[in-house]
């Protein structure tokens, strides 16, 4: 892989267009060093700053692997972690590696990474007033709330099975492409978990996130829904705003296992039925809470 000097690739309100990952410029393929001498004070600070309140805020909330991995890779508030000394900690447990990006890739390359144990992290962070929210995964997002769980055996090898079948999807075209990607943002970015002492998170969209983090398990409003991989597929979701719908598995071992068949009948099954909108409950749903679906709002499902 040809190592580029980094660039800051975000959204920016003129040129920007929405997607199902949230607004940016353009998408970017470029693999870059991590440039760690060049962080100024504000992104230590920042970084400091999203740590510390997230890590309190998880504490009972966050799943034990998570808490449990951030910990095993030395993750803390001091500093900007470095991605060569989380790699030497990450490849002995579980054979994956950083890898620096610019910003959004394109999905084919994403699935790329993910099928060669490679996940790419945005080496940037939002800036101090963008503390709170950013449009696009930035460090904080992709470090803080991904990586700690490629440290699990088991989501591991889901994670690199996801990106061999997005590879698949890929080639089959866009609409087994959005099945897919519903999985990933029900699943990697959103998901809960049922654990011995009650429901906790693992997404990283919420991990990363404080106010989805108590929306997520505390507000009366969502729907809370057993993991069911075919209606996860046919459920749209929410990109502006707290997500309708958590969907929880039981297991990291469910969710591999549910995932290991060939997905090319799944996708056939699928094109013959309707999408499913993001706060609609079904008769055979699996339903942990049924949302009370205050502040809800009426389009925007994508």
């Amino acid at each position: 892989m040809n190592q580029a000097a980094p660039r800051r690739v975000e959204y920016k309100p003129a040129e920007g267009m929405q997607t199902d990952k949230g607004y940016v410029p353009v998408y970017t393929t470029a693999v870059v060093e991590q440039p760690w001498l060049d962080y100024s004070a504000d992104d230590h600070a920042t970084w400091g700053t999203l740590y510390a309140r997230q890590r309190e805020l998880l504490a009972g909330r966050a799943c034990d692997e998570f808490l449990q991995a951030q910990d095993a890779m030395g993750m803390d508030a001091r500093s900007i972690p470095r991605f060569d000394q989380l790699n030497e900690v990450l490849g002995a447990a579980t054979g994956w590696t950083l890898v620096g990006v610019e910003g959004l890739l394109p999905e084919l390359d994403f699935f790329d990474h993910l099928a060669n144990r490679r996940f790419p992290v945005t080496w940037w962070i939002r800036r101090p007033d963008q503390i709170d929210y950013i449009a696009e995964p930035d460090l904080f997002h992709d470090l803080f709330g991904h990586v700690p769980l490629l440290m699990d055996p088991m989501f591991a090898d889901y994670m690199q099975a996801y990106g061999a079948g997005g590879v698949k999807a890929h080639a089959i075209g866009p609409e087994a492409l959005q099945n897919l990607t519903r999985l990933y943002w029900y699943t990697v970015e959103f998901g809960l978990i049922r654990q011995h002492d009650g429901l906790r998170i693992y997404g990283a969209g919420i991990v990363s996130s404080k106010g989805e983090s108590l929306h997520s398990l505390e507000s009366a409003a969502p729907n809370r829904i057993g993991f069911d991989l075919e209606r996860i597929m046919r459920t749209r979701y929410r990109i502006d705003t707290f997500q309708k719908t958590y969907f929880v598995i039981d297991s990291f071992e469910q969710l591999m296992q549910a995932t290991a068949p060939d997905f090319a009948p799944i996708y056939a099954r699928l094109a013959q039925q309707d999408t499913i909108p993001a706060g609609e409950i079904r008769a055979d749903d699996a339903v942990h809470q049924r949302g009370s679906g205050e502040g809800w709002a009426t389009d925007g499902d994508v």
